[in-house]
C-alpha cells in the first residue's frame, strides 16, 4: 500500500534503526518497521523509497520524499556517493551532501556481486518506490531493470533518472547538466548580451529532473491506490527542462529564428528587466516591466517624456530607455539605491551574491543553523507542520 499508518505497518525486520546506516549480513540487509524512521509523523510517514542515486537530480528528488515522512533507504557504491568528498564541511560532513541526504539510511553494496545484488533484493521486496539514476541500460546489465524489478514486484514504482532518457538518438550520451542545458537550446542564451554563453549559476536540468520525478512518482502511487498496479518511469533532464523555455522560444517552436538575449524582453532586450552596474561596481536589477512600475520610476527620476518607451518592443526600440538607466544607476552605490528605492513601488532588487542573500531579512529564515551544519528548509511545507528539524544524514 503506498501511503499507510505507521501503527498498522508489519516490520520488514526486527533491527529498528532511526537513522545512520543500515545493518548488512549474510541474509540482507536489516531496516526497521515502515513508519519508525525519525521522530515525526508527516505526510508520506509509511512510504518506503529505495534510492539509487548520487549527485544531484536523484538526491534531491528523495530529500524531498523524506522531509515529508518517507523512508528513504540510500544505496552507495563501496567508495559512497562522490558528494560525501564535496566540501565544504562541518564536523566532517559536507554541507552539499547533508542537504541533499538528511533523514536517510544509508547502505553501502557491490551490485556487481551476488551478495550486493541479493542485499538489493531483499530492499525491493518491501519497498513503494526505486530511484536509479545510473546511465540507461546499466541498471538492466545489473540484473535491475525495470522490467525485471516490476516482473517480481508489479506493486512497485520504477523511476529512472538521466540525462536523455532510457531511449532515442541521445539515451546513450554521457551529459551532466552543462551538456543538457547545452543541448537543449538553453546555453545559448545564458550569456551576457554579447552573446558569448557561460557556465550557468544553477543547475536548472539536474533540478528539474528531480521536480519532474518527484512529481511523476506521487501521480503514480496515487493511480496505485486505485489501480493497485506501480508503473515505470522516465525521467530525462533534457525533457524536464525543456518546458521551461515556452516563453522564450516560441518563435523557434512556430519553426522560426533561435531567441537572442538582446532582442528578448526576459533575457536582457527589456529596460525594466535588466541588470545595472553602480558606482562602486556593484549591481541592482529591474525586475518588472508592469506600466506602474516604469511611471513610478521614470517619474521619480524627473524622465516622464521616457515612459512609452517602457512599452516598447524588447530590443533596439528600447535602447534609449536602456542606455538612460545605465547612465543613471552609475551616480550611486549599490546600496545607496537600494535606500532610495526602498518606499517606491517599483520591482527591483541589489544583486546580492550568497553570503549577503543568506544573511538578509527574509532570506535567511529560510536556513536553519540550529546545528553545526547549515540547513537549507524545505520549500513545501504544511499549515499545522511542528517547527522543522533537520533529520540527520547518514554517516
Amino acid at each position: 500500500m503506498a501511503l499507510r499508518d505507521a501503527a498498522n505497518l508489519a516490520p520488514h525486520s526486527a533491527h529498528e534503526k532511526s537513522s545512520g546506516d543500515l545493518a548488512v549480513d549474510g541474509g540482507g540487509v536489516s531496516v526497521g518497521p515502515r513508519g519508525a524512521h525519525g521522530d515525526t509523523m508527516g505526510r508520506l510517514t509509511g512510504l518506503r523509497i529505495v534510492d539509487c542515486t548520487l549527485f544531484l537530480p536523484g538526491p534531491m528528488l528523495t530529500m524531498m520524499l523524506a522531509d515529508q515522512g518517507a523512508e528513504v533507504i540510500k544505496v552507495e557504491p563501496p567508495g559512497g556517493d562522490p558528494a560525501r568528498a564535496m566540501g565544504p564541511f562541518a564536523d566532517g560532513v559536507s554541507v552539499w551532501f547533508a542537504n541533499l541526504n538528511r533523514g536517510k539510511t544509508s547502505v553501502r553494496l557491490d551490485l556487481k556481486d551476488d551478495a550486493g545484488r541479493a542485499a538489493l533484493w531483499d530492499l525491493l521486496s518491501d519497498a513503494d518506490v526505486f530511484v536509479e539514476g545510473f546511465r540507461p541500460g546499466a541498471m538492466a546489465r545489473l540484473g535491475f531493470g525495470a522490467e525485471a524489478v516490476r516482473t517480481r514486484f508489479p506493486r512497485l514504482v520504477y523511476a529512472s533518472v538521466s540525462a536523455f532518457g532510457q531511449d532515442g538518438p541521445l539515451s546513450d550520451h554521457a551529459a551532466h547538466d552543462l551538456g543538457v542545458q547545452a543541448l537543449g537550446g538553453f546555453l545559448s542564451v545564458n550569456d551576457g548580451g554579447d552573446g558569448v554563453p557561460v557556465v550557468p549559476g544553477v543547475p536548472s536540468a539536474d533540478m528539474a529532473a528531480g521536480l519532474t520525478g518527484l512529481s511523476a512518482i506521487l501521480m503514480a502511487l496515487w493511480a496505485r491506490e486505485r489501480s493497485g498496479v506501480g508503473d515505470t518511469l522516465d525521467i530525462s533532464m533534457l525533457g524536464s527542462l525543456l518546458p521551461w523555455s515556452a516563453h522564450i522560444a516560441g518563435a523557434a517552436l512556430l519553426g522560426g529564428d533561435a531567441p537572442r538575449s538582446t532582442g528578448q524582453r526576459s533575457l536582457g532586450g527589456a529596460a525594466f528587466y535588466n541588470v545595472y552596474a553602480c558606482a562602486d561596481g556593484k549591481r541592482i536589477v529591474l525586475a518588472g516591466r508592469e506600466a506602474k512600475f516604469v511611471a513610478n520610476l521614470l517619474t521619480a527620476l524627473d524622465r516622464p517624456d521616457l515612459i512609452p518607451l517602457g512599452d516598447a518592443p524588447p530590443g533596439e526600440a528600447q535602447a534609449p530607455l536602456r542606455a538612460f538607466l545605465a547612465e543613471t544607476f552609475l551616480t550611486r552605490r549599490r546600496d545607496d539605491w537600494t535606500n532610495w528605492f526602498a518606499n517606491r513601488d517599483i520591482a527591483f532588487a541589489p544583486v546580492l551574491d550568497f553570503a549577503e542573500a543568506l544573511a538578509a531579512p527574509g532570506v535567511a529564515g529560510l536556513v536553519d543553523r540550529s546545528t553545526a551544519l547549515p540547513h537549507i528548509v524545505p520549500a513545501i511545507r504544511f499549515d499545522d507542520d511542528a517547527p522543522w528539524v533537520p533529520g540527520v544524514s547518514p554517516p
